[in-house]
């Protein structure tokens, strides 16, 4: 039955998850254009919220418990650039840490179906 796995257990769980968030982290914070955006945030607690947040889009047994995405990015003026940066750099890391493409298709329409609610807040 792996119609019905969900994307979460195809790619390994939370052990796979933490290293595709590890993966992402690295881009993002090596990323000048990105750099200012997270210059003094917790990195362990955004690396936490991350974990949670990509569980949960992958279908996981985790909810996602962190502020909304609205109320997260408020007032830091993110622009279209940097989202697509950053979905860009989400993409490499599922894709360099083995997840199939249509599961990496299906995580990043997730994440793109919030630009509204993180793009110029």
């Amino acid at each position: 039955m792996p119609d019905s796995q969900s994307i979460y257990d195809s790619v390994g769980g939370r052990e796979a998850v933490e290293a595709v968030v590890s993966d992402f982290y690295d881009r993002v914070f090596d990323d000048p254009v990105l750099e200012p955006y997270f210059e003094g945030i917790d990195r362990e607690a955004l690396y936490a919220h991350q974990v949670q947040f990509i569980s949960a889009v992958a279908g996981g047994p985790v909810s996602y418990e962190g502020a909304d995405m609205r109320a997260a990015h408020e007032g830091m003026g993110i622009t279209e650039e940097a989202f697509g940066r950053v979905a860009t750099y989400l993409g490499e890391a599922l894709r360099e840490n083995g997840v199939a493409e249509g599961n990496v298709e299906a995580v990043l329409e997730a994440v793109g179906a919030l630009e509204p609610d993180v793009v110029g807040q």
